[in-house]
């Protein structure tokens, strides 16, 4: 594989599925950026330096001083979604912006009109929009899409697509090995048009990979997280990223855990529930979508606290005595919309056994917090596509709840969130043609 990325050449196009409150917050601050009316305040590639070289020839620089990334004056903006409404309408509706905070840009949003999303009502019971496509089947939907892709390049000149769902989380789909095992049978099934266990983002994700366009899934859906989709990558050479943007619970989650490992203090259980209002909300409060949510929620600390590591710590809580007690909740409640809250209770013991209490009480707001993840994706993606880095980007796990990982090979994922920004790190000096200098103990 290549290592040091090539200069970007062009424009870079962005199609986001989904234009709801994620991608109009995301949308709007890029475009207020640009015109130095805001900043890009939580973007790593905007803001984070790193160290590159060692000893007298170390230096601390901005990602764009190491590496090739696309300027922010060099994107266009795409966009599918079920409902109608523009992207200022969007902005306006979702309530996450100030109008003062999107009217500068009104012009530039109102331009963003939602192409028609390939779309099953059965994967999204409680959305209900009819800017949709008429579709014969799976593989028709694939088509659509990619002539969606073939448009946007040559309306608007763009040299090169990422593509991001940022749209809802979907009803979960488990893994098929007879389905979703080999590019052949998925491909097969699309044909076929098998709605069970092809998902719309399956659509989404193939087309993205056949037209030569990075795709980055940003909910917890099965999409690209299986043998097909890692099969379909290498065959096209482009990157995939996924799954699920780590925001707010399980950033906290993600930090803190490292916490009480680092200190060898022993966990009993930790509850944690949230309560918010947006579409995104309404969505999970559909039990099989909520189950897609809670799988990718679940994930992050087993593998940072690991009861097979420490039995003494780690090893208690539940009936059959194996590992601590771990609990996610999500409430849909209206009143909250986009401002999320995330309650967490951390049942820890220390010397001799005895029981202390964490809480922490996180009042964050949604899109604000998955903005700038956006933007990181969609760069370090396209970065990574010049890079000549293709397949599962493994880099980016800093940016997601549920990393995704070879689990065929029994790989266990990095959630760790201090190992997760080492790995970050260490592509971003590779991809700058520096050495790769820091390991994961």
């Amino acid at each position: 594989m290549a290592t040091k990325a090539e200069k970007p050449n062009g424009k870079l196009g962005v199609m986001v599925v989904g234009l709801g409150a994620v991608s109009s917050t995301f949308i709007t601050g890029v475009l207020m950026t640009r015109k130095g009316l805001a900043k890009p305040v939580g973007s790593m590639t905007q803001y984070d330096k790193i160290r590159v070289g060692r000893g007298e020839n170390k230096k601390y620089l901005h990602y764009k001083d190491i590496v090739p990334l696309a300027d922010l004056n060099d994107i266009e903006f795409a966009a599918w979604d079920v409902y109608p409404a523009n992207a200022y309408e969007s902005a306006i509706n979702c309530e996450v912006l100030k109008e003062k905070d999107i009217e500068p840009v009104k012009e530039e949003l109102i331009k963003i009109k939602p192409l028609k999303a390939a779309f099953d009502h059965n994967y999204a019971k409680r959305l209900d929009g009819d800017n949709v496509k008429d579709c014969k089947d799976r593989w028709d939907m694939v088509e659509q899409i990619r002539e969606d892709i073939r448009n946007f390049k040559k309306e608007t000149g763009v040299e090169r697509v990422v593509v991001l769902w940022a749209a809802s989380t979907e009803v979960y789909v488990p893994v098929d090995e007879k389905i979703h095992g080999s590019l052949e049978a998925l491909e097969a099934a699309m044909q076929a048009d098998d709605k069970e266990h092809i998902a719309p983002s399956m659509c989404y994700a193939y087309a993205a990979l056949a037209e030569g366009c990075p795709f980055i899934m940003g909910a917890p859906n099965t999409t690209v997280d299986i043998p097909a989709m890692w099969e379909l990558a290498e065959k096209t050479k482009m990157p995939i990223a996924g799954k699920d943007f780590k925001t707010g619970q399980t950033l906290v989650k993600s930090g803190f855990a490292p916490i009480i490992g680092t200190r060898c203090l022993g966990l009993n259980g930790w509850f944690s529930t949230n309560i918010l209002g947006n579409r995104d909300g309404l969505v999970l409060d559909e039990p099989a979508n909520f189950r897609t949510k809670e799988v990718s929620k679940l994930s992050t600390l087993e593998s940072i606290l690991v009861p097979e590591e420490q039995p003494d710590l780690y090893g208690h809580g539940n009936d059959e005595d194996t590992q601590y007690y771990h609990k996610v909740r999500i409430n849909y409640y209206p009143p909250r919309n986009d401002n999320k809250e995330g309650w967490d209770n951390i049942d820890i013991f220390g010397w001799m056994g005895y029981p202390m209490q964490i809480k922490i009480n996180f009042l964050c707001r949604d899109s604000i917090l998955a903005a700038p993840l956006c933007l990181d994706l969609v760069l370090l993606s396209d970065l990574a596509m010049r890079a000549g880095r293709y397949g599962t980007q493994r880099f980016l796990s800093f940016f997601l709840k549920s990393p995704m990982h070879d689990y065929t090979q029994d790989e266990v994922p990095v959630n760790h969130l201090f190992q997760q920004y080492v790995m970050l790190k260490n592509a971003i000096r590779e991809m700058g043609g520096y050495e790769a200098d820091e390991e994961i103990d």
